[in-house]
């Protein structure tokens, strides 16, 4: 059978049978591994899953593809949902999941920070992605990509650039390369946070306006830092700042009395929703 293409999904398969070969052979799947395939369209990649694990479960979005997957890999187990919605809890049966995906471009932010909310649920992922937002999850401090995504992920994960994906490996072609990444879950840094949510709202704050000073971005959450220059520099701005600074600096105002930061946190689905910097 045949499915459509269906743009306002960002559908891009790959056509390059080398490249889904090896995509499967970096993410070395052993048997008793729980694997969790996001979006697997019409099976590209699949098909070199299927039998390598007993514990294989695929979600996609698009029902044709479902019918298709269906027909091609009978017995297969297959979710006709959308990932931003699954309960990951449900998923798991208590087991850390695994994850792989050529994950559609339009909805690569909202679908990382889905992975990032059910961290502890999960060990590792090996995801496709357009080249230029894998050099923005692995940017450092000082360079034009370093942001609010850059920290977040380097936090919640130790993120990988593995090799490059060529446009010209997908139908439809898409018009920017695309890279592999690895992210390995577990992260000692986000355990130096002494509040999770606290450092998401001083953190986005900071690089709420990127050409503000660190003394000028944090007055939005009622934080006064003139008359604090012997404890850090403020006059510097957000993208300079390291990921251990960010946490060093949240860790010490998390003292500021909680009325002076009401309205200032978004619930995570609002901010996988913004996260388009």
């Amino acid at each position: 059978m045949k499915t459509r293409i269906r743009k306002r999904l960002g559908q891009h398969y790959l056509t390059d049978e080398n490249i889904c070969r090896k995509i499967v052979d970096a993410f070395d799947v052993e048997e008793e591994d729980y694997i969790l395939e996001i979006g697997p369209g019409r099976g590209e990649i699949t098909k070199y899953l299927t039998g390598k694990s007993q514990n294989y479960i695929a979600i996609e979005l698009d029902r044709e593809n479902c019918l298709l997957l269906k027909e091609k890999f009978p017995g297969i187990k297959l979710l006709n949902q959308d990932i931003l919605e699954v309960d990951f809890t449900e998923l798991s049966g208590g087991q850390k999941i695994r994850v792989i995906g050529n994950i559609p471009y339009n909805i690569t932010s909202q679908i990382l920070f889905t992975l990032f909310d059910n961290r502890s649920l999960i060990s590792d992922a090996l995801l496709m992605m357009q080249e230029e937002v894998a050099r923005r999850l692995t940017a450092k401090p000082g360079t034009k990509d370093y942001g609010i995504t850059s920290i977040f992920t380097q936090v919640f994960t130790r993120p990988k650039m593995l090799f490059q994906v060529s446009r010209n490996c997908f139908y439809p072609k898409p018009r920017v390369d695309s890279m592999m990444i690895s992210f390995e879950f577990g992260n000692e840094t986000e355990r130096k946070i002494d509040d999770i949510e606290f450092f998401r709202t001083f953190v986005r704050t900071a690089f709420g306006k990127r050409r503000k000073t660190l003394k000028n971005a944090l007055k939005d959450i009622g934080i006064e830092t003139k008359d604090l220059d012997s404890v850090f520099d403020f006059g510097r701005r957000a993208e300079s700042l390291s990921v251990e600074e960010f946490i060093r600096l949240s860790n010490y105002f998390l003292a500021v009395p909680a009325a002076d930061r009401q309205g200032t946190r978004r619930t995570n689905r609002e901010e996988r929703k913004e996260n388009h910097e």
